[in-house]
């Protein structure tokens, strides 16, 4: 059985962008769509309409929303399978729980509450820092225009952690699949001290950390060529945060990992994946690896 691409719903314009985004992207990967609404109407309804055979308002409403968004899927993408759900929960909860069974989550970067219009929303942040697949949420392209995914090269940043080999994988899969380039950017800072009274020639710690930038980066991407993809390597001294921050102006996905450590049930998300799932102007895509 196909695992589907499952797409956070709640009826706002990023949402819907969000399954414009996805239906191109499940029809790449020949997937079905699964549109999920979740929200905790019984709370705000009453525990006295349990029993009333009339459907309480808002689930009338939310059945509504991803039966609209369905549509929109088959008109966008005839070919694809879709599915939907209206799940009584909170709307984190049952995205980590819909997770267990999809190959990514996809979420708009923005939800209806003033708060979430100012900043990328709680739920969004929440299920890329527990999710047990990789999320992908639609930053960027803040005019309420749905734009496809397909653009653009894509950027995977590589660190020191066994996370960011599986956003490696993820983002060579990525770029195969869309027929664009892999640009691999690894980050590299000389710290202060080797700058100053060091007995090295002037210049000779910032070569070195940006050789050892390097051999990283060949050693991630060393299978590369063999997928077919055309990879590019580059170096760039900086704070990792910054550097890709800067590298997402013009791609069409960023990618980043995150370390999932059993039995830690705080946000899993880590710095640089925080702050690129926050400012980031392309979507992001958070790639979880388990220890």
């Amino acid at each position: 059985m196909e695992v589907p691409l499952v797409v956070g719903v709640d009826g706002s314009e990023p949402s819907l962008r969000a399954v414009d985004w996805a239906a191109d992207e499940a029809a790449l990967r020949d997937l079905p769509l699964r549109l999920v609404y979740a929200s905790l109407w019984e709370r705000y309804e009453g525990t006295a309409l349990a029993d009333d055979p009339v459907k309480p308002s808002d689930q009338l409403m939310a059945e509504d929303i991803v039966e609209t968004a369905a549509r929109r899927v088959r008109t966008r993408r005839p070919d694809v399978k879709v599915t939907t759900d209206v799940l009584p929960e909170e709307p984190e909860y049952a995205l980590v729980r819909e997770s267990r069974g999809a190959a990514a989550v996809v979420l708009g970067s923005r939800g209806r509450s003033s708060l979430a219009e100012a900043l990328l929303g709680s739920v969004s942040v929440t299920v890329a820092g527990h999710a047990h697949c990789p999320v992908i949420v639609l930053r960027g392209s803040h005019d309420n225009r749905a734009i496809p995914g397909r653009h653009g090269r894509i950027v995977v940043g590589v660190g020191d952690e066994p996370a960011d080999a599986a956003a490696v994988r993820f983002a060579v899969e990525e770029a195969r699949l869309r027929g664009v380039p892999l640009e691999a950017v690894r980050a590299w800072r000389c710290p202060a001290h080797e700058t100053a009274g060091h007995p090295l020639p002037a210049g000779e710690p910032a070569r070195l950390h940006e050789e050892k930038a390097a051999e990283v980066l060949g050693a991630a991407l060393r299978d590369v060529p063999a997928a077919g993809v055309e990879a590019h390597r580059r170096t760039a001294e900086g704070h990792a945060r910054q550097v890709l921050l800067g590298a997402s102006a013009d791609a069409g996905l960023l990618v980043v990992g995150a370390r999932r450590r059993e039995g830690h049930y705080g946000l899993q998300l880590g710095r640089v994946a925080h702050a690129v799932l926050h400012h980031a102007v392309c979507p992001v895509a958070v790639v979880p690896h388990r220890e």
